[in-house]
């Protein structure tokens, strides 16, 4: 809490022009579609299955060609280098289209959680991924300039706290590079700019991609409306658990499909009935929800779940679904071995 009071020196002025996320609906063609599930901080296995999947070289250069590579959300949070898969994920949206590939990376609840200051998950090497010689002389200034204000939050709890034991409380709960990653992840930030201009959910070829699900009350609702709310969401830095981005049942939490109901509640079948007609959808592609075994198609192909634990925090199954004339075909891939970062 406390060590999130800098934000109030000024980073919540400027008002936000955001750039509509890319349609949710394509022309009727037949792609090569890689998709690949959360990767929660671990670039050594982000840059391994990416490689196994022919999208990028052994540089991290694009070499897709004209494949659609579809992220579902949460690269980060929870592992040590969620920034450097973003900065990838980044600049392969660039490269992608110079060989008529494209990468969409969809925004998952962690992406949320950070642009929205919930950083119950970020891990140390998270914030030490932004450490700069600037940053101690800025964790100073930053508390210098609230001292009065944070003395006195303190002292609500203890009011036996010295000065210096209130400044030693801080100073723990604010690591250096915690200022630099929450403004980077602000909605004016470098990357809160680029998570806001990303779709929350995406239809390809009859394939519906989304990181939690389509549940009701938002089955029916068209994609670009989903999208836009997310995005407006994201832009207001929206906290309430009634807000799309925080909405159990919203497109970033909802488990319904991956998850048995339970009674009166529709079947898995059923939902999947409303949600794919109302879609015109042949199948929904989901995240969020780990199965360490590995991809599971389920339902006759009509559900497929691609969150496999990827990340070594979980210590799941690496792996990537690929879609090719309407056939999916999960891969799997081997860990890289401990140490083995991958190529930069």
């Amino acid at each position: 809490m406390f060590g999130r009071l800098w934000l109030w020196l000024g980073l919540l002025a400027a008002a936000l022009a955001v750039a509509m996320p890319a349609a949710a609906e394509q022309p009727s063609m037949t792609h090569r579609i890689v998709a690949i599930g959360d990767l929660h901080g671990d670039f050594a296995a982000w840059r391994a299955i990416a490689r196994a999947a022919g999208l990028v070289d052994a540089k991290g250069r694009w070499s897709g060609g004209a494949t659609v590579f579809v992220q579902t959300g949460d690269v980060v949070d929870r592992g040590p280098d969620s920034l450097k898969i973003v900065q990838d994920l980044m600049r392969l949206q660039r490269e992608a289209p110079r060989a008529h590939g494209r990468v969409v990376t969809l925004i998952g609840n962690h992406e949320a959680m950070n642009v929205t200051d919930d950083l119950r998950y970020v891990s140390a090497g998270d914030y030490a991924a932004f450490v700069d010689r600037g940053s101690a002389g800025l964790r100073e200034q930053v508390y210098q300039r609230n001292k009065a204000v944070i003395e006195a939050a303190y002292r609500q709890r203890d009011a036996t706290m010295t000065d210096d034991a209130i400044k030693q409380a801080w100073l723990s709960v604010t690591p250096l590079g915690m200022l630099e990653h929450q403004a980077a992840w602000h909605p004016d930030g470098k990357i809160g700019r680029w998570v806001i201009g990303n779709p929350a959910v995406f239809l390809l070829d009859g394939n519906l991609f989304v990181h939690g699900g389509i549940c009701q009350p938002y089955t029916g609702t068209p994609l670009a409306e989903i999208n836009s709310k997310v995005v407006a969401a994201l832009a207001a830095h929206a906290t309430t658990p009634d807000a799309i981005i925080n909405d159990e049942a919203g497109p970033l939490w909802c488990r319904r499909l991956a998850i048995a109901p339970t009674p009166p509640e529709p079947t898995v079948a059923e939902q999947l009935d409303q949600v794919l007609a109302a879609y015109g959808a042949k199948r929904i592609v989901i995240g969020h929800t780990p199965i360490l075994s590995g991809i599971a198609v389920l339902e006759g192909g009509r559900l497929v779940k691609i969150d496999t634990g990827i990340s070594f925090v979980f210590g799941g199954t690496l792996s990537y679904l690929e879609i090719v004339d309407g056939t999916l075909v999960p891969h799997v891939v081997d860990r890289p071995t401990p140490g083995q970062k991958g190529t930069t």
